[in-house]
């Protein structure tokens, strides 16, 4: 790679070339991202520099931004959006053999990834094979990990079982219902009625939650929900459960659209491990990739390797609902917000 090619996204200010990064200047709603021109990073010592490829924008960037992020909560503003990144290497830190400048790698940041150019931990990094779409790439990191994580590190699924997924037609449902599929389940989702058509396609019968009620779909229940809207406290969800059933929470969109102080957020998480005492022998926890990450490293990696090999076979296709430039990130965000979305919204630095 020449020198051009390595520079040629930065951007020159007084001859002194600079990165471009959204951030959130406060906490609050869309119109506090800016994109702004910050220092071009250097790799230190087991690190390496990117030239970023994909840059997922996710629902998850929404409760940083508006402070409803437990992670997060005591990071200083300002702070540099992106939780997932693809990226070419251009530098290389001290101590670093096992990459070489061109690589193509992935890695799950939470911070900072939305951006032209950012360093990474080399041992945390995973490899991305040539010729492997970055945006379809930049979808695994955080959702379609997120779902073989809870299906097979989690609930330990089995095949034959049978799942009921809320919030369907998202990323994340996307993603549970296709390595659900994989796994021999039989899946069941909830979205919108205009979402029915891609339920099908995906492989799952679809459940139009303003017009059915979920808890009476299957008159045995099912063996797990996963729920990443935590609608009434997850208390329907429990309800739809078999009695032994597990109960799999990933997020509380309601909470987020009703603007709960998060206390109140939080505790409905916390009664999820309180009822796996009452009769029937239901149980629930709340899904964190990060915690499980901290606790099993290497789990993420190769999670993210048999999903990166899965794509690059044609066994998985993610769905990208936009590639977005710099100048198209706050409205990516009141996207996310207003919902309906049917895949991942992607930045893509290279965009115009």
């Amino acid at each position: 790679m020449n020198s051009t090619e390595s520079t040629k996204h930065v951007v020159e200010i007084a001859g002194e070339p600079r990165n471009r990064v959204v951030q959130a200047r406060t906490f609050g709603g869309p119109d506090q991202l800016e994109v702004v021109d910050a220092p071009l990073p250097t790799p230190g010592r087991g690190e390496v520099r990117v030239r970023v490829l994909a840059s997922g924008i996710e629902y998850t960037d929404v409760l940083i931004r508006r402070h409803r992020y437990p992670q997060t909560g005591l990071r200083r503003l300002p702070l540099a959006m992106g939780y997932d990144v693809v990226g070419e290497i251009d530098q290389v830190g001290a101590g670093v053999t096992s990459f070489r400048i061109g690589d193509c790698v992935a890695d799950m940041t939470v911070l900072g990834s939305n951006a032209a150019y950012r360093t990474l931990r080399a041992d945390h990094l995973t490899r991305v094979p040539a010729g492997v779409d970055p945006a379809e790439v930049a979808t695994l990191i955080l959702s379609w990990t997120t779902a073989y994580q809870l299906l097979h590190r989690a609930a330990r699924v089995r095949p034959g079982q049978r799942v009921l997924v809320h919030g369907a037609a998202g990323a994340v449902g996307q993603a549970v219902i296709a390595l659900g599929r994989l796994a021999g389940l039989e899946m069941w989702g909830t979205a919108r009625g205009e979402n029915a058509a891609l339920l099908r396609e995906l492989g799952a019968t679809p459940v139009d939650y303003q017009r059915e009620d979920f808890t009476r779909v299957l008159p045995d229940g099912f063996d797990v929900v996963v729920d990443g809207v935590g609608e009434e406290g997850y208390r329907r969800s429990f309800a739809a459960l078999k009695p032994g059933g597990q109960l799999v929470a990933i997020g509380y969109s309601a909470a987020m659209q009703a603007k709960r102080r998060m206390l109140s957020i939080l505790w409905p998480i916390a009664r999820l491990y309180l009822r796996r005492w009452l009769p029937g022998g239901k149980r629930g926890f709340f899904f964190s990739i990060n915690i499980l990450r901290a606790l099993h490293p290497a789990w993420f990696k190769q999670d993210l390797e048999r999903l990166v090999g899965l794509l690059a076979s044609g066994a998985i296709r993610p769905r990208v609902a936009e590639r977005i430039s710099f100048d198209g990130v706050a409205e990516a965000h009141r996207q996310l917000e207003a919902g309906g979305l049917k895949g991942k919204l992607v930045l893509c630095p290279e965009l115009p």
